[in-house]
């Protein structure tokens, strides 16, 4: 009797174990707290909304807060791979964050699915798929919009870090191909509370129009410095200012901003031939049912499209191998890499092995802040 107590109980443990290998862990490292907050928490609430199974396996979320600070996100990224032993990391939501968990990721052979726009040097993302749209993708936009809007001179505020940097070297070149002259360049950190000496060389520089590269609540500082030292040209925003925040902290001040974006953000304005109308309504009906009409954003969009990606690739990586090893990890990846077009609410998403940016050309939408509101241009 002893003796079958024994194997009862070692079967129990070993059925334990088992189950336990089959659940699906997801490690997310978002910004809940500091100036990258307001990009975080609506991702965080998106995530809110995940499927318990995906594929027949539970999936379990590890969400832990990085404080908009790369420090942090690089000690929540080796906690993911090594205490947690996640199959799959999604985050951060801020370039520099995102960056900074990189080699880590792909270190321990775990797919990042990056929350924000991260460059890196070639063949450094391996591991490493971007959810929202290059720089480039959504510069071109832009630059597009700056061309039928007559513009011939700009000048650029931008972050100090990563982000800032990233935007000034893809969007020059496409400046320079539409013949738009960058007259001035300044830059201010995230943590600054003015822009005071910025905004009145900028100013001094007299462009025909501003470009603004900041994200989420801390977007609308930098534009209002401007608007205060007597700019009264066009100013553009980034897809990371695409928020209600900007309107929520400008106010009058950022009234007729022109926004570069994602399609989530006003679906019920695109024209129902546009690929992504049908999977951003269902995206923003279901957030703002939710969390109230209107609290949608671009990067609630971001992890949205996480969960469509995974539904897609996690089954196919379930046939090769079992969560909880480097082997489903890789399934895992190369399933990303060959899942082929897929509807984001983003627009439609085709990672190759040699692309994990995935986006045409095509995909953003410019958006003008009209009556406190976004309005499709």
């Amino acid at each position: 009797m002893k003796l079958k107590k024994t194997l009862l109980a070692l079967a129990v443990t070993v059925a334990a174990s088992t189950a336990a290998l089959a659940d699906i862990k997801i490690g997310v490292s978002l910004a809940l707290t500091g100036p990258g907050s307001g990009l975080g928490i609506p991702m965080q609430n998106q995530l809110k909304l995940f499927p318990q199974t995906i594929g027949g396996e539970k999936v379990q979320l590890i969400v832990l807060d990085d404080a908009t600070d790369p420090g942090k996100g690089a000690a929540n990224a080796r906690r993911f791979v090594t205490e947690d032993k996640v199959d799959v990391i999604i985050g951060s939501c801020i370039t520099a964050v995102a960056a900074a968990m990189t080699d880590i990721a792909a270190e321990a052979s775990t797919v990042q699915l990056a929350g924000s726009p991260v460059g890196v040097p070639a063949g450094k993302d391996k591991w490493m798929f971007r959810l929202p749209q290059s720089n480039t993708v959504i510069g071109y936009a832009m630059v597009e919009h700056m061309k039928k809007q007559g513009v011939k001179t700009l000048g650029f505020l931008g972050y100090t870090d990563a982000y800032g940097e990233q935007w000034l070297k893809e969007v020059s070149p496409l400046l320079d191909k539409a013949g738009i002259k960058l007259v001035a360049t300044e830059r201010f950190a995230r943590t600054d509370t003015s822009v005071t000496p910025q905004a009145l060389k900028l100013v001094a520089a007299n462009p025909d129009a501003m470009l603004v590269v900041a994200s989420g609540s801390g977007a609308a500082m930098p534009q209002l410095g401007l608007v205060e030292r007597g700019f009264k040209g066009k100013i553009y925003q980034t897809h990371a200012a695409a928020t209600m925040d900007l309107m929520r902290v400008g106010g009058k001040g950022v009234e007729g901003t022109f926004v570069s974006a994602g399609p989530v953000i006003a679906p019920d304005q695109l024209p129902d031939s546009h690929p992504s109308k049908k999977m951003a309504q269902d995206f923003v009906n279901k957030y703002d049912k939710v969390y109230g009409a209107g609290s949608h954003n671009q990067f609630a969009g971001h992890a949205y499209d996480a969960q469509v990606a995974l539904e897609k690739a996690i089954p196919m990586a379930l046939k090769k191998a079992k969560p909880g090893t480097v082997e489903f990890r890789t399934a895992l990846r190369d399933s990303l890499e060959t899942m082929g077009r897929t509807n984001f609410a983003h627009g439609i998403m085709n990672w190759t092995k040699d692309d994990h940016w995935g986006y045409t050309m095509d995909t953003a939408v410019m958006l003008k802040v009209v009556d406190g509101k976004f309005k499709v241009e």
